[in-house]
Parts: C-alpha cells; structure tokens; sequence
C-alpha cells in the first residue's frame, strides 16, 4: 500500500514538474514573441526612417555657380535713371546672367545654348533683379554673382543623377557633364544651406519650391481648429459629466461621441464640402474651412480625453468645495477645471497632432490647389503642409523627389514636437491622489 502510494506521489510530481516546464516554455514563447513583434516593428521604422532620411536630406541644400555679370547699363539695356526701381524693373538681368555662361562655356547652336541656360535658375534673375534695387550703386560693375543653379545641374552636383546612367535615361547630358567638371576644376561650384526651401511658397521649379506658404497655411488652420475645438470640448466635457441627467438621450450622445472618433477623417472633407463651402458658401482653399473641417474631427478626441480628466478628479474635491458654500458651478469652474485641466491640454496638443498630420479632408475642400503666394490671414487661399507633400509626391522630377522626403521630415519634427510637449506637459502638471 505504502509503494502504491509512493509511486502516485511521484506520478503526480511528475505531472507537476512537466506542468511547470510546459507553462515555462509558453512564457518564454509569448516573451520572444513579444519580443520579436516589437524588433521586427523597431527594423521597419529603421528602414522607413532612413529611407526618408536619405532621399530627403539634400533638399535642405542646393548648389551655386560663380559667374562674372557684366552690369553695365548697355548689357542690362538700361535707358534712364538707373536708380528708379520702375527702369531696374525693366532690366534684362536674364539677358547679363546668361552672357556671363556664354563668356565661361564655348556653345554652338541654339540646342547647346538652350542645354547651357539650364544649368541656371529661373528664379537666378529676380535674385540679381532684388540684389542690384537693393544696391543701384552695383550699375556699372562687373561682379562676382552666385547664381542659383537649375535642377539638373543641381541634382548632378548632388549626386542624385549618376553619370553611370546610359545618355538616354538621364536629363543631364553628356555635354552638359563636360561644361560642369569644366566649372568643378575652376572651382566656380558650390553646395550651400538651401534657405529658400524654407522662406518660399510653392513652384513648378522644383530648386526654387519651398514649404513656407504651406507651414503659414497649416498654422492658419490649426489655430482655427484650436480657437474653436478647445473650448468647445471642454465646455461638452463639462456638461456631460457634472451637468447632464443620467438618461437615454445623455447615453445616446456619448456614443455618437465614441463613434465619431473612429470615422474616417475623409467624411469630414465630405461634410465640410457639403455645409461650409456648398450651403454657407466659404471661401474654397482657406484655412478658416480647414479649420472648421479639423474641428469636427478633433472635438471627439477632446471631448473623451477632457472627460477622462474630469473622472480623474476626486469626489472628496468636490464634496470639499460644495461643503463650504460654493455653488456647483463655482465648484466646477474654481476646483475640478483647475486640476483636470493638465490633461485636457494633453488632449487637445495630441488632437492638433492629428490634425496637423491629415491630409484627406483638406484635399476635399479644395487646399489642394496650386498656391504660390504665402496667404496673409485665415481667409486666403492657401495648403497645408501634408497637402503640400502630396502635391509634390505627384510630381516625377528628383527635385521634388527630395523635397517631399524633406517635407516629411519637417512634418515628423513638427508632430515629435507637439508629442513631446503633450508628454512634458502630462509629467509636469499631473496630480497623484
């Protein structure tokens, strides 16, 4: 009886230790598996990071060539007061700038000579044009001008069109590569900071495209989004959780709060073509219809996040509050707005996050137009820097190429920035109770 008894001891202890290795061995597979999921997501964002990086960061630089520019008045075809902007305004500084090429590089024929003037941009001459009606005294001299080169000149000099490339497949030609070592050996070649990327509006040339009037147009919008999400939410999140009766109509509002969240921003751009630019007949482009567009989106995400803060509020403030006098709205408004405030903030910084980075509802009210000029105030036509990056990724050129990668980084830094802050934000300001 006793070996029996023995020999079912050790049966069930077997039983046990296998028990044990088989429920140690899931563990250690659900850890690798957690491991391996969050490795393989880390490798992709590597690739995508660096993928950007790489074709993006030679947007913020462009190349210069030296040129000498006769600017006398018979080569600018002055005939007046050299000093009246109207007269410089006439100048033909496309003209100077193009015979200063002529005098460095020998051409023949009216195809070199168009190859030749490409190696310069279009927007060299306003350059020379501002820099002479800054200066008049500049008239009659011959001067050393760093002149803004062309697109394929400068996606050569980057390195970005290869000279290994068959003829036939580049823009750059073999000519063309021969003038540009020619000008590399005289040292007349250089890589600068590429400012205008970030002081210009858009432009079908891609070395002169910038992100300036679309950053001026998506501060535009956010600020009608803020101006008009922020209070909004906090006053529905206030109203809902210490103002409004427990009934089948509260119930009801707060799932079709839950349930906008998740709706496709696109039904938004859908909506506001509809109300905004159909029915109250808004200006089409203009941020104050983006921004009334991004709000509908947003005031969910503010409204569930306010909430949350509210919750998160002891009933002993309020019961303290209430205790010595105050009346329920002072008690709202002096005691729980106060302390739930910080994560209202966080909120709303991560739901104009969200909206900075959207892209489809803009598109469906019209911020998808051609835009050069940088808008003024909310009620000008103008883009949004994801639109922009759409736009720009349409586009076949390696000059927009690298800009909508460069553009990507710009936006990435902006929403790490504005995640950032709702995190410092969380950290600082958060009460433990």
């Amino acid at each position: 009886m006793t070996d029996k008894l023995l020999k079912m001891a050790e049966t069930k202890r077997e039983r046990v230790k296998a028990g044990v290795a088989r429920r140690r061995a899931k563990e250690k597979r659900f850890r690798f598996y957690g491991i391996a999921s969050i490795s393989m997501a880390f490798a992709f964002l590597i690739v995508l990071m660096t993928t950007i990086f790489s074709e993006g960061y030679t947007a913020f630089f462009t190349t210069e060539i030296e040129l000498q520019v006769d600017l006398s008045p018979e080569a600018l075809g002055i005939d007046g007061d050299e000093t009246d902007p109207k007269v410089l305004m006439g100048a033909s500084f496309r003209k100077v700038l193009r015979q200063s090429l002529r005098d460095e590089i020998s051409v023949d024929g009216r195809k070199q000579r168009r190859a030749l003037y490409s190696f310069i941009s279009n927007g060299a001459e306003y350059d020379l044009r501002d820099k002479v009606m800054a200066d008049p005294s500049l008239i009659g001299q011959t001067i050393t001008y760093w002149a803004q080169a062309g697109d394929n000149f400068n996606q050569y000099n980057k390195g970005n069109i290869k000279a290994s490339t068959p003829e036939d497949g580049r823009q750059f030609k073999n000519l063309q590569i021969e003038w540009y070592d020619e000008l590399k050996k005289e040292d007349r070649v250089r890589t600068v900071f590429n400012t205008k990327f970030f002081t210009n509006g858009d432009s079908r040339d891609p070395e002169l495209a910038g992100i300036w009037g679309a950053t001026v147009g998506s501060f535009y919008t956010l600020l009608v989004t803020l101006a008009l999400s922020f209070p909004i939410g906090v006053a529905a999140a206030i109203y809902l959780e210490e103002f409004a009766p427990r009934n089948r109509a509260t119930e009801l509002i707060e799932i079709n709060i839950n349930n906008l969240a998740a709706v496709p921003s696109i039904v938004f751009g859908l909506l506001g073509l509809a109300v905004f630019l159909n029915v109250a007949d808004l200006p089409r482009s203009a941020p104050v219809v983006g921004g009334l567009v991004l709000t509908l989106m947003t005031l969910p995400t503010i409204i569930i996040s306010s909430r949350a803060a509210i919750k998160a509020v002891p009933p002993s403030v309020r019961d303290a509050a209430l205790g010595v006098g105050a009346s329920k709205m002072q008690m709202v408004l002096h005691h729980v707005l106060p302390l739930a405030m910080p994560g209202m903030l966080t909120g709303t910084i991560i739901g104009m996050a969200q909206a900075l980075g959207e892209t489809a509802p803009l598109l469906m009210i019209g911020m998808v137009a051609f835009i050069v000029d940088v808008p003024s105030g909310p009620l000008d036509a103008a883009t949004a820097l994801p639109v922009q990056i759409y736009l720009w990724a349409e586009n076949p050129e390696k000059g927009f190429v690298e800009n909508t990668s460069g553009a990507i980084m710009v936006l990435l830094a902006f929403l790490a920035l504005m995640n950032a802050c709702a995190v410092i934000m969380r950290k600082r300001l958060e009460r433990r109770w």
